[in-house]
């Protein structure tokens, strides 16, 4: 049997209604795919096993990215990590490729992927007057259950996540970007939430989903309670000398989506607002965590090569309306997503034995229900 999201248990977090499928997918044309790699036993050997690792994408939507590109900003909380592409992001305030989220040290591979996917369905791209791609790739680091310097995500598994994105229900927990990520001190994972702006404050719907890999034991908070206080993860193996303990301040990746015209320094207001999200978590973004936020409107998209100079756009004209709205909207997913990540994820051993248990959901729903 599946394990439960949070919501499933009776814990509702904040106070606004989410979407169908109470995930980044609600905002229509957003998509999701996930490639997961999971292989080996025993001792860690460097480049060959085991694996516990992937690749998660979002797609803002479904047709060619580069040509039909959208409004986006990036927001770096802590900028302890190697995320790719964010300057010409925060530059020209566009997305032109799928979002790809994978492991530290495979950056470099996944950009590389979505370089060649984009080529293939652009064959002018960097030639002539077509000017280059910017893709943009994020990561965490999923070193204490994976062989990480194997740097086993590839052009296939880029390409089948990126085939495999679809819109609906997302799967969440221990699979693609999230197979090898602790959170907590608990296998952490992929999560993803959204919500509903009403009517008054044009309907519009906000989406998130995380790569989580963060946090101390001592500090996870559920909906106010300090279950990090009273619930720890069983005792651990000592990990091989320099490996990267799960208990350290880690990192978290956040991808944010909205169908209401903002234009990029609009949704850089809301990637400010997701560490409020994590702090509702008990996260303190410290020195050693790499926290990174990116956001996208599928409202408007932006030609590669516009017909005019000047055209017309919506764009919100009343912002402070509908960010009073919209800032909780994001406040509230990124704490759901990052539950869901956790209640979501099941127990796994990779390298070396070490072992990263799931969060045990019914002590948890108990704890809350007496807090």
């Amino acid at each position: 049997m599946s394990r439960p999201r949070v919501r499933d248990t009776g814990i509702v977090p904040g106070q606004m209604e989410p979407g169908p499928h109470n995930a980044i997918t609600d905002v229509a044309g957003v998509r999701v795919g996930h490639a997961t790699l999971i292989s080996g036993e025993g001792p860690l050997r460097p480049g060959r096993g085991p694996v516990r690792t992937g690749v998660t994408v979002i797609l803002p939507h479904g047709d060619n990215l580069f040509r039909h590109k959208v409004r986006a900003a990036v927001h770096t909380i802590n900028g302890f990590g190697k995320v790719l592409g964010f300057e010409q992001v925060r530059e020209l305030g566009v997305i032109e490729s799928p979002i790809a989220l994978t492991n530290t040290l495979n950056v470099g591979l996944v950009a590389d992927a979505l370089i060649g996917h984009a080529i293939e369905r652009d064959p002018d791209i960097g030639i002539g007057a077509v000017s280059t791609v910017n893709v943009v790739v994020g990561e965490t680091n999923d070193g204490y259950l994976n062989d990480i310097q194997g740097r086993h995500v590839r052009a296939e598994q880029v390409r089948a996540a990126i085939e495999s994105a679809s819109a609906g229900p997302v799967i969440e927990g221990a699979l693609g970007a999230g197979t090898g990520t602790v959170c907590f001190g608990w296998k952490g994972g992929i999560g993803t939430a959204s919500r509903l702006l009403p009517a008054e404050a044009g309907g519009y719907t906000v989406g998130a989903l995380v790569q989580s890999n963060f946090g101390r034991p001592d500090d996870l908070m559920v909906c106010g309670a300090s279950v990090g206080r009273e619930i720890q993860p069983p005792l651990r193996p000592l990990p091989r000398q320099a490996s990267p303990l799960p208990d350290k301040e880690g990192s978290v990746m956040i991808v944010l989506a909205t169908d209401a015209p903002l234009d990029a320094r609009q949704l850089w207001r809301l990637c400010v607002r997701a560490g409020a999200g994590l702090a509702r978590t008990g996260s303190t973004y410290g020195h050693g965590s790499g926290d990174f936020v990116i956001a996208f409107s599928t409202a408007v998209r932006v030609d590669h090569a516009p017909g005019a100079l000047v055209m017309a756009q919506p764009v919100v004209a009343d912002e402070g309306r509908a960010m009073h709205w919209l800032f909780p909207a994001v406040v509230e997913c990124v704490e759901e997503a990052v539950l869901n990540s956790l209640f979501r994820a099941e127990t796994m051993t990779g390298r070396d034995g070490h072992t990263t248990h799931a969060l045990p959901v019914e002590q948890v729903v108990d704890l809350c229900r007496r807090s």
